[in-house]
């Protein structure tokens, strides 16, 4: 992507991100080309007609109307500062009304900007990952975090831990689901091996869910360390902030458990949401809308009655040196950013942070699959997964450069890399009378999976079509399932 097409496309997402409006919508407003943005970050290039029309769409959509004249003569506010400081919303009546014609409407800028530390809800542009329901409802009604937990055990009998503790990171905790699958599988294995064990998460109510699953695992394996950060990919590996402002605001929490049941540990977990609510507090991205740490935050976690033997593997600020044995990255990523995105901003810097022999296994969904079908029933043309593993592997080892010498990297053939994972049906369901509850699930499913914004559902839900799409895929499927490929990095001894 040359400088002029990057420009113009930072220029549209800031847009789109103040005005609380999709990109594909802004595409189709401007040029009647709803994948606009997607080519732009292709590398596709506009003509220069083309990139002055949308340049001047956004300059109209900025200007005051005449009943704000008076409040906004002599601001001086001009260029880019006008994109940060002034926060275009929708018409009036337009948000939150399924199958809205209007949606799109832009009302006239307001000069009185939101204080960042308090941003409102509705201005803020939707984000995917920021729909909790739908997240939940997936988790919930498919078996695919036991899938990724029984493919990352396999990992283990390839692991070399050396002392003090076998080094493990979670680039995406979640709720945990997978992390606690994973530590009952690594306890078998290593019953006696101290674990040092770093999980990645900034949605708050994920920690929360997550800390209520620990109590049991520290039980079973006493000598553990689970760390908990809200740090960015690129500083989570070493617990370290890269900047010095935020280093010197870090939030480090360091709690050491007592007692000798999961009752007592339960309940100190529980008394730590005070420190979350401080502490994993999140805003929103100037440039991409996502949402991002407002101080970064690591949280300690290990048996007071085990701290002696522990004392070398329980980490101090500054002294967290990553060579990790094994690194999970489950669906990073939005699938449709590029290969160039996922590997500079997530797997570059985890794979820098493995130790001699370590390994990172890397999951992503790859489509072709019931849930892709049903989509396209909708929406034709939708290709939401279009870097596959064997592309990301390219763009790493260019990113790497010569240091890609230093690892092995195994794509595997589908056969052994696909993962397939169902959503949970009863037979009796899809060989007759499909209930409302499950064709409402598997819709939910197979939207949350390949990632359909909520401003193009509102017009396909506003008829019962999907409904009768979704019985049609699970009659002729027998159900729903779903694929995610799987891939190795590992670095040599």
């Amino acid at each position: 992507m040359n400088s002029a097409t990057s420009a113009l496309l930072d220029e549209i997402e800031t847009y789109c991100r103040l005005s609380g409006i999709a990109e594909s919508t802004f595409g189709k407003l401007v040029v009647n080309d709803g994948k606009l943005c997607s080519r732009l970050r292709e590398g596709k290039n506009v003509t220069l007609d083309t990139a002055e029309r949308i340049r001047t769409f956004i300059q109209e959509q900025q200007q005051p109307s005449a009943a704000d004249s008076g409040n906004n003569a002599g601001t001086g506010v001009e260029g880019d500062d006008a994109m940060t400081d002034r926060k275009p919303k929708l018409a009036a009546g337009a948000r939150n009304r399924p199958g809205s014609g209007n949606r799109t409407a832009v009302a006239p800028v307001s000069t009185h900007a939101q204080p960042e530390s308090s941003p409102s809800t509705d201005d803020r542009p939707f984000r995917f990952y920021d729909n909790r329901q739908k997240y939940l409802a997936f988790v919930n009604t498919t078996n695919e975090k036991r899938k990724v937990a029984e493919r990352a055990a396999r990992e283990l009998a390839h692991l070399q831990p050396t002392p003090p503790a076998l080094r493990r990171i979670d680039a995406g905790m979640g709720d945990a689901t997978v992390l606690t699958q994973l530590m009952r599988s690594m306890h078998r294995r290593f019953p006696i091996t101290p674990f040092f064990i770093v999980a990645k998460e900034i949605s708050l109510e994920d920690v929360r869910l997550s800390l209520e699953k620990l109590p049991d695992r520290f039980m079973e394996h006493p000598a553990s360390v689970v760390v908990i950060t809200n740090m960015y990919y690129a500083e989570a590996p070493w617990l370290r902030p890269r900047s010095v402002r935020s280093a010197a605001a870090l939030n480090w929490r360091e709690v050491a458990l007592d007692g000798d049941t999961a009752a007592e540990y339960d309940e100190q977990l529980a008394a730590l949401d005070p420190f979350l609510v401080d502490g994993w507090q999140v805003k929103s991205s100037e440039t991409t809308g996502n949402p991002i740490y407002v101080r970064p935050s690591v949280l300690v976690i290990y048996r007071r009655d085990h701290s002696f033997l522990l004392d070398s593997v329980i980490p101090r600020p500054g002294q967290v040196d990553g060579n990790y044995d094994l690194a999970l990255a489950s669906q990073p990523w939005r699938a449709r950013m590029s290969a160039q995105f996922k590997v500079r901003k997530v797997l570059a810097p985890i794979v820098q942070s493995l130790a001699p022999a370590g390994r990172l296994l890397v999951v992503q969904s790859c489509g072709n699959d019931p849930a892709l079908e049903l989509v396209r029933k909708v929406w034709p043309d939708e290709e939401p997964f279009r870097v596959n593993r064997h592309e990301l592997i390219r763009v790493l080892r260019d990113e790497l450069g010569r240091d890609a010498r230093n690892y092995n990297f195994v794509s595997g053939s589908d056969a052994k890399a696909v993962i397939r994972y169902e959503m949970h049906t009863l037979p009796s369901e899809v060989q007759h009378s499909i209930g409302t509850s499950t064709l409402f699930a598997a819709w939910n499913a197979s939207i949350y999976v390949n990632q359909i914004e909520d401003e193009r559902l509102e017009s396909a839900i506003t008829g019962t079509d999907y409904l009768r799409h979704t019985a049609d895929v699970l009659k002729k499927h027998a159900g729903l399932w779903f694929n995610d490929e799987a891939f190795v990095v590992s670095r040599k001894r």
